[in-house]
């Protein structure tokens, strides 16, 4: 028996362009995401990502569209903890098979574009909630993917940690990375350019602040 969670759902983002989903636990936001993220295929209906039908995509080829195209931020920021800031960002690439050399120059750079320069051999347990995001953020970014998917990405922070991770997606998008995030908070979504609400798995456009 399939239960239905998203129901004639039409969505689209141009590139560039940063959106936030907003819904009450339970809504569908998570199944919007994995979708999006190519963790989960539905069950009726196309996704397309980058011009490309995903689900004509065998399972090798959606995993290497995650690992070249899309870029992850998750609240709870799933570093590795043995590991150090440097070698967590470089995990990706790694798995694209590049080299040590260049491997270490890209993930070097990525953190200092998030202003972690002079943390790239501290470990998560030293690093504050703000910082292991930044990694996160590095880790989702080394890759150059096509879209960044953030689930909940300020829900483990304070409010200072939180602002520094908006104002890092700002600058982001405004390089022109696209963005889709799922928040609780309102006053988060309203960093994005373009608020949408999902509710019993029905999406609806939200009004601008």
């Amino acid at each position: 028996m399939v239960i239905p969670v998203l129901k004639n759902v039409s969505f689209s983002m141009e590139e560039g362009e940063y959106v936030a989903v907003m819904g009450p636990s339970g809504s569908g936001k998570t199944t919007l995401m994995n979708i999006v993220g190519c963790l989960d295929q539905a069950t009726s209906g196309t996704f397309w990502l980058d011009g490309q039908d995903m689900s004509t995509c065998s399972e090798n080829e959606l995993s290497d569209i995650r690992l070249k195209k899309i870029g992850f931020v998750f609240q709870n920021f799933q570093l590795l903890p043995r590991q150090t800031a440097l070698e967590n960002v470089e995990l990706p690439l790694t798995y694209a098979g590049v080299s040590r050399k260049e491997r270490r120059e890209r993930a070097a750079q990525a953190l200092a574009r998030v202003g972690l320069e002079d943390r790239m051999q501290f470990r998560p347990s030293q690093l504050s909630g703000g910082q292991k995001q930044r990694v996160a953020i590095a880790r989702a970014m080394v890759n150059h993917p096509k879209i960044l998917l953030a689930d909940e990405p300020t829900g483990a922070l304070d409010s200072t940690s939180g602002q520094q991770v908006m104002d890092l997606f700002q600058s982001l998008n405004e390089e022109g990375v696209s963005i889709l995030m799922i928040t609780h908070d309102r006053e988060i979504a309203g960093y994005a350019g373009r608020m949408v609400s999902i509710r019993d798995g029905i999406l609806r456009l939200e009004e601008q602040p």
